[in-house]
């Protein structure tokens, strides 16, 4: 499959790219800066370089699946870049069948087992106002997703602990935080580009989001 990837240069993209590549899929880094991406993805990394806010149909027609792992620094109170990032993208993918496209959310709207989204928790956490926009952000980005029904889209939360690490085997769920039998809620980066490229291959969730963790 043609695969690109939005935010190839971050934790999760990085991986993401990896794993496609290992897979033998067309892969391509969706980025801003060239040098940065040669660096980390491979001076032979195949790329296109725009920024996300300035990509047309016509640059996504040819792709099968866009991942979308956009992300921004945390605590520069830039979390909004989110929501415009989504909705620039339904914007040039409504009432298209392809590409596909894959955002990578945040763990903040991921209920508990009062049905609640994590959300109002984390925001009564200390210091929450100097972060807070980012998680928040990204779950009203869920919101905006699930009244877009003219598009072709997937929803991916890691669990409430996402930390940079290799793949292992994960469980999957759908919309509540999943927990260990030590009670941790944790995936890592590569354990998500591994569910991520799963779903590509044998796609179980249209218009609706999953979660992950890793299954030890």
């Amino acid at each position: 499959m043609k695969i690109g990837i939005i935010g190839a240069t971050g934790m999760s993209g990085q991986k993401i790219y990896h794993e496609a590549q290992a897979r033998r899929h067309e892969v391509t880094a969706i980025v801003r800066n060239r040098e940065k991406a040669q660096q980390l993805l491979g001076a032979d990394a195949h790329l296109l370089v725009k920024d996300a806010f300035n990509l047309t149909f016509s640059d996504l027609a040819d792709f099968d699946v866009i991942v979308e792992a956009f992300s921004v620094p945390i605590g520069k109170h830039l979390g909004y870049l989110h929501l415009d990032i989504a909705a620039h993208l339904v914007h040039l993918l409504r009432n298209q069948a392809t590409p596909r496209i894959i955002f990578i959310l945040g763990a903040a709207s991921l209920l508990n087992d009062q049905n609640t989204p994590f959300l109002e928790s984390i925001k009564k956490a200390p210091g929450a106002e100097a972060w807070i926009d980012t998680p928040a952000t990204q779950a009203y980005e869920l919101e905006l997703l699930r009244t877009a029904t003219n598009v072709n889209w997937t929803g991916i939360s890691p669990s409430l602990n996402y930390v940079d690490g290799p793949k292992t085997e994960y469980v999957r769920g759908e919309n509540h935080a999943l927990f260990n039998n030590a009670g941790k809620s944790e995936v890592n980066s590569g354990t998500l580009a591994t569910a991520l490229l799963d779903e590509i291959e044998q796609p179980q969730a249209k218009q609706t989001r999953f979660t992950v963790r890793n299954a030890d």
